[in-house]
């Protein structure tokens, strides 16, 4: 019995020590995954951008997408995702974005959902794949121009169709997907058997791109697409625009951008037209700064646009101030000034035609703003609350505000004729005498009937004299 005890006692102690090595390897096995567990957790998902590409194709979303594509490629990203929902828009804006696309570091995909029209079938073609929603669209994409406001575009030269071309045929040679396609959808003069005939653009469904091997697969929504690029897991981060850029898309929309011509040109014609600075020089200096700045950072507006801008002011300040009349600094100050407004409204890609229409536009801005300013200088001094506004008679030199010359002082009253045009300084012939002379705020040429209505300082203001009654 001891020796069966004893038997027992030896191996009772074995049997408990077996199961606690067991659990002893167990327990450091599980603490050995719950260490690793925190590092897996940590291991950085892939990340997708998702930028929408929707409305109006504008100068204003190029930098966006510039931002997006170098915001990704520095997170090291699986890919930006472009969802595309557009009927299009400049065709300039379209190539700064095909540029951006071809030239990222990051894969690139466009979710065509519902269509890519126009410049938007452009943006699409850069991507690096196509993925197409149920019912969309892509293609008809022939350059037209645009007309008045109200008239309807109307079609542009070959040479802008033939260079449009040949931009979605490089774009999809890029990209490896078949040119003729790309082309056939600019040009109607392209025919292909079997897909389009001549006479006719291209535009291509769903199901119509898969079968032409130019889209690469369909999808319905971003899930899907997602799971088309074995990224079903991926961290999507979705962009917007930022406020800066909103503000910048905003005031180079086109008819804000005229608007804002208008103002500045009114602004500073208002200002050169009236003694000293104020209120309508500033807004017209804002509304100059607000139109060059939003296309500066667009990278329409560059320092040769804004060299052309001081200069045609200059001289445009020069022949009102130096050399009396309108000659040839005037005209070279207005040349100066439509150039640099009117390469500040066309980036790469412009072509003579788009050229022409952004200097058509800042012409009739011009116009326009001309128009209203001399209304304004007729109108501006006899409504009430501009009164206050407005210096005329408060600091005459009759009341004691200014020290003028007693031999200018003398002509206060005096009659005589423009010995050259005033605009609005020039000379006058008084009593055969030449004077320098300034007008009340009107053109009067040459040779005009005139009479001195004050002089203040060394100001000796003029008007036209109106002929005596019945006279013809």
């Amino acid at each position: 019995m001891r020796g069966q005890h004893s038997s027992l006692d030896s191996a009772t102690p074995r049997r408990v020590r077996h199961p606690g090595r067991v659990a002893a390897w167990l327990l450091a096995l599980a603490a050995a995954l719950v260490a690793a567990a925190p590092a897996r957790a940590g291991d950085p998902r892939p990340v997708v951008y998702l930028v929408p590409v929707d409305g109006i194709i504008d100068l204003g979303l190029a930098p966006f997408l510039a931002r997006v594509l170098d915001e990704a490629a520095g997170a090291r990203a699986a890919a930006v995702v472009l969802e595309i929902n557009t009927l299009g828009g400049r065709v300039d804006a379209a190539v700064v974005i095909r540029d951006a696309l071809l030239g990222a570091d990051v894969p690139t995909v466009a979710f065509i959902n519902k269509r890519a029209i126009s410049a938007g079938a452009l943006i699409a073609l850069a991507a690096g794949k196509i993925a197409m929603a149920e019912g969309g669209t892509i293609g008809a994409a022939t350059p037209v121009e645009m007309g008045l406001p109200g008239s309807a575009p109307q079609p542009v030269a070959e040479k802008t169709v033939s260079y449009l071309r040949k931009e979605f045929r490089a774009t999809a040679e890029a990209r490896d997907r078949p040119p003729l396609l790309a082309e056939a959808m600019v040009d109607a003069d392209v025919a292909i058997p079997g897909v389009i005939d001549k006479g006719k653009l291209l535009t291509l469904t769903t199901d119509e791109a898969l079968a032409q091997r130019l889209a690469d697969f369909r999808a319905d929504d971003l899930a899907a697409v997602l799971r088309s690029l074995d990224l079903a897991g991926a961290e999507v981060r979705r962009s917007a625009p930022t406020w800066a850029e909103n503000l910048v898309r905003f005031l180079t929309n086109p008819v804000l951008s005229s608007l804002l011509i208008i103002v500045g040109v009114l602004g500073v014609i208002t200002e050169i037209r009236t003694p000293g600075f104020g209120l309508a020089g500033i807004v017209g200096l804002l509304a100059l700064a607000a139109f060059f700045w939003g296309h500066w950072l667009v990278q329409l507006a560059g320092s040769e646009e804004l060299l052309l801008l001081a200069l045609g002011l200059g001289l445009l300040l020069a022949e009102v101030f130096v050399t009396p009349g309108f000659g040839i600094l005037g005209i070279l100050g207005i040349g100066a000034l439509l150039g640099g407004l009117a390469l500040s409204l066309v980036g790469d890609g412009a072509t003579a035609p788009i050229l022409v229409q952004a200097a058509v536009q800042v012409m009739v801005s011009l116009v326009i703003a001309i128009a209203g300013a001399l209304l304004l200088l007729r109108v501006l001094p006899r409504l009430p609350f501009a009164r206050s506004l407005v210096l005329e008679d408060g600091l005459s030199a009759g009341a004691g505000y200014a020290s003028p010359p007693e031999t200018d002082r003398r002509w206060l009253g005096a009659r005589g004729i423009a010995a050259s045009p005033l605009h609005p300084a020039g000379v006058a012939d008084l009593g055969g005498e030449r004077v320098d002379v300034v007008s009340d705020g009107e053109f009067i040429e040459a040779g005009a009937a005139i009479e001195v209505t004050r002089v203040d300082g060394n100001r000796i203001v003029v008007h036209r004299r109106k002929p005596p009654a019945g006279t013809p």
